[in-house]
């Protein structure tokens, strides 16, 4: 129950910052996006400001072996470029260029009342079951 709680309460705090920070203003996305145009360099501090907490919150919990809750530590492993990642990340930038959302700011769109967050959220929530689709096709030929 504490998990769920503090989950809670992190997942709204995350979706207030990107409300305030206008990341899940599709608009102010895209005109950070238009480099060659219009551009709006305002994102580019509040991504500063994420990498910087990000560093140092990643540099603290390589040091420990349990969450500040108690439980168990599990950081990503993987530190190899492979053709999914590469691919995916394509995919995550053709998609953020194309709509001005990302998942986390489309989900507060979406609860924002955001019209064009909920093609956005549906097309993403379609784009996850066709990978999963994949995935257990892959496994059930590969075994």
């Amino acid at each position: 129950m504490k998990y769920t709680i503090t989950s809670f309460f992190a997942g709204l705090i995350f979706g207030f910052g990107l409300l305030i920070s206008g990341m899940a203003n599709p608009e102010k996305v895209l005109g950070f996006l238009d480099i060659a145009g219009a551009w709006d360099p305002s994102l580019a501090l509040v991504m500063v400001g994420a990498i910087a907490v990000g560093v140092v919150a990643f540099a603290i919990a390589r040091r420990r072996h349990l969450s500040f809750l108690g439980f168990d530590m599990r950081l990503p492993k993987a530190d190899e470029i492979t053709t999914r990642l590469l691919v995916g990340s394509m995919l995550f930038g053709a998609g953020w260029g194309l709509a001005g959302f990302c998942p986390g700011p489309g989900l507060v769109a979406l609860g924002a009342g955001e019209t064009k967050a909920v093609v956005f959220v549906a097309a993403m929530v379609a784009g996850m079951a066709l990978f999963q689709l994949l995935e257990r096709r892959h496994a059930a030929v590969s075994a």
